[in-house]
């Protein structure tokens, strides 16, 4: 199958998906494809909360929101074109390629299933136990739209084997295990990594409640969720708090309310100094990666030393997000949880990892 026939074929795919930005009946009976798929795929949104209470319909419809319009034609072309003489140079037979996948948020290994299928190898895939559905069903698809998928792709709750490369997505604890484990083969293992927001003064109420989006999508588990803040010197959180307000329903969540109790009843019993609003705690802290239910934040008085800072935790961080055109790297408000295809994780080129291994 050609590099043409792949990209066609994720194109359909994010067609299919758009389906499922809200709860809409599928309306287009001539496509015989899509109706084949589509209430099953409906039933897996609807029911993912049952196996997963993070995954709120609301969560999942956003997550596939965000892989479809990445898949867009314009988009997959502009990502694919600086790898061209690759694929052109590129004469090897397919590689088998293990993929651990993680759980915390809605369908977190699409992008590595995208990248080993875009780049001709073989998706080994090992499904998190928080996400055993959503990623298989999106694979019944895509192999139904180019049948040439269908050996390419593979599935297992089991331990990985018979690879060659690995990919491996877990915490700071099991990258440590991913590199015993995995070290010998040619690999990508990623670790704890969060979001970091730098507050100026002079943002809009519109700024700072996109800022809630970065903040509570996906209940804050996902590793590009804002989790520590910068604030200038006597920065005042009232107009923050504001602007967040239309977040409050996080806490009708149990999952969430049981954080936000637990790690309220620790500061309080500890004296330990917080800015509480009902549904969110916020804590002065140099630390990077807070708790679900609480940002940490942090006093600045000079933006040289604040740069230098950031860029000394890199690794820390996952993604930057401010309206200040003096902070280095950084993207707007509200953008968080939309990563283009060009976006990788922990600043790895994936799709150059493996058109080179």
């Amino acid at each position: 199958m050609d590099l043409n026939k792949r990209i066609k074929a994720f194109i359909s795919l994010g067609e299919f998906l758009s389906f499922f930005k809200k709860d809409v009946e599928f309306n287009d009976n001539s496509n015989v494809l899509f109706k084949k798929h589509y209430n099953s795929f409906k039933n897996i949104i609807k029911t993912s909360y049952e196996k997963n209470a993070w995954f709120t319909e609301e969560n999942v419809r956003f997550a596939i929101t965000s892989i479809c319009e990445s898949l867009k034609e314009k988009n997959i072309k502009k990502w694919i074109k600086p790898y061209i003489q690759k694929f052109n140079n590129n004469k090897k037979t397919s590689g088998r390629v293990g993929v651990v996948m993680a759980g915390n948020i809605p369908v977190v290994g699409f992008h590595d299933f995208l990248c080993v299928l875009i780049s001709g190898n073989i998706f080994i895939g090992k499904l998190s136990s928080q996400d055993p559905k959503l990623l298989p069903a999106i694979a019944e698809v895509i192999i139904d739209i180019e049948h040439g998928f269908k050996n390419n792709i593979e599935f297992t709750d089991k331990e990985l084997s018979n690879f060659d490369v690995i990919i491996a997505t877990g915490s700071d604890n099991t990258s440590r295990y991913f590199e015993y484990y995995f070290g010998q083969y040619p690999n990508i293992i990623r670790k704890n990594r969060n979001g970091v927001s730098v507050i100026s003064g002079n943002e809009t109420q519109n700024e700072l409640r996109l800022l809630g989006e970065d903040i509570f999508t996906y209940f804050g588990l996902g590793c590009r969720n804002v989790s520590k803040i910068f604030v200038p010197k006597a920065y005042s959180f009232d107009q923050f708090f504001d602007a967040v307000k239309s977040f409050e329903n996080v806490i009708n969540n149990y999952k969430y309310r049981n954080n936000y109790d637990y790690y309220k009843s620790i500061y309080l019993i500890n004296k330990t100094a917080h800015i509480d609003n009902g549904f969110l705690m916020l804590k002065e802290d140099k630390g990077f990666g807070s708790p679900i239910s609480v940002v940490y934040y942090e006093y600045y008085d000079d933006k040289n030393e604040l740069n230098n800072l950031l860029n000394s935790n890199a690794d820390k961080i996952q993604c930057l997000i401010s309206n200040d055109k003096e902070i280095i790297s950084c993207i707007p408000f509200g953008t968080s949880q939309s990563p283009q295809l060009w976006d990788y994780a922990d600043g790895v080129d994936t799709m150059r990892f493996l058109l080179g291994v």
